[in-house]
């Protein structure tokens, strides 16, 4: 009769000796270590998978306690790359605010540095990639950035670990950490009709970029079940049109609509309903995609400090198993946000 005894667990030292190579090499290689080639990692990996040899789940998580018990010495820097032509913009938005600190915070406490890099006429994109090449920075995190960025401009990507978060450009098609916009638009539409209101409107600006638009869409799946009368149609605003012709558009819609609550992105949208003659909250009930930034303090708060601190930890990750370069299939890590209750969307 067969032994029903198990198998003892393939060890990195058993893998060491099929090769002839010390158990550090193995062990650094099965990480994709830089300091091992990529041929001698591809062979370490492959006898690896020959040979059966799993981690010891254990041993792996007495590793990291040991590791996070304390904090750790700074050991490296995490670039985080500001495009904007006015590079100290992004600073006025408290989403942002909220996610850099965030972000440098978590980065310490894993041993590393948050470093910014304002790309301009001071430092170039061939530059800024040299500088990082020649200090070893191997994790970029990309911040929002609209739809700005590398246009015609070359970069050695596969020579990096890269994160974008946040409302980022759409390219490079890197892995993604940002707010679950379609989530939100949905739970906002939810709670203020749970306020009371009916006739419920949402007033955007249109963008190149399609992640904003996602939030309407969460808008527009919560009207599906309303009966007709109280679909009420979406106000897009062109974002190179002017004051004025903004003005015309709202003052237009409001007159076809009727709108009891208005739900938006527009962070101006307050003062141009006060110009058209409307108080909020007493004709109007207002709430806004970011109780931070969108000048109502009903709406949706977007918890951007977990999105800074989740993309530090992602960039991480990748930096530990030396994943670097655009990949063929990118990931999309949502963070959901919450309801908040405000005087500019008082129950009915």
């Amino acid at each position: 009769m067969a032994s029903s005894a198990p198998k003892s667990r393939v060890r990195l030292s058993d893998i060491a000796q099929r090769l002839k190579i010390n158990k550090a090499t193995v062990s650094r290689a099965l990480r994709n270590d830089r300091r091992i080639s990529r041929a001698v990692c591809a062979q370490v990996q492959r006898v690896a998978l020959q040979m059966g040899y799993r981690p010891d789940p254990m041993l792996a998580a007495l590793a990291e306690y040991r590791r996070s018990g304390t904090p750790r010495p700074i050991s490296a820097v995490l670039a985080l790359v500001n495009y904007w032509p006015e590079p100290t913009k992004p600073r006025v938005c408290r989403e942002f605010k909220l996610s850099w600190k965030a972000a440098t915070a978590e980065a310490e406490r894993t041993g590393y540095r948050l470093e910014e890099f304002r790309v301009g006429k001071d430092l170039t994109i061939p530059r800024l990639e040299k500088i990082l090449l020649t200090r070893n920075i191997n994790g970029i995190l990309i911040p929002p950035h609209g739809n700005l960025w590398l246009t015609g401009e070359k970069f050695r990507w596969d020579e990096f670990c890269v994160v974008r978060f946040g409302d980022s450009m759409e390219t490079p098609v890197t892995h993604l950490v940002s707010s679950d916009l379609l989530s939100n638009g949905l739970l906002a539409f939810e709670n203020v009709w749970n306020k009371g209101y009916r006739r419920i409107g949402l007033v955007a600006v249109t963008r190149p970029a399609d992640r904003p638009a996602r939030f309407a869409a969460g808008f527009l799946y919560g009207q599906l079940n309303l009966p007709g009368k109280l679909r009420l149609p979406l106000l897009l605003l062109g974002k190179q049109d002017s004051e004025q012709r903004r003005q015309q558009q709202l003052v237009a819609w409001l007159t076809k609509t009727k709108p009891e609550a208005i739900l938006t992105d527009v962070e101006v949208l307050r003062g141009m309903l006060a110009t058209a003659g409307y108080r909020v909250p007493q004709d109007l009930g207002l709430a806004t995609s970011s109780v931070l930034d969108g000048n109502a303090d009903a709406g949706i708060y977007q918890n951007s400090d977990e999105i800074g601190k989740t993309a530090v930890q992602l960039l991480i990750s990748l930096i530990h198993l030396n994943e670097r370069g655009i990949p063929a299939i990118p990931r999309e890590v949502l963070i959901k946000g919450r309801w908040v209750d405000g005087s500019t969307l008082p129950a009915r």
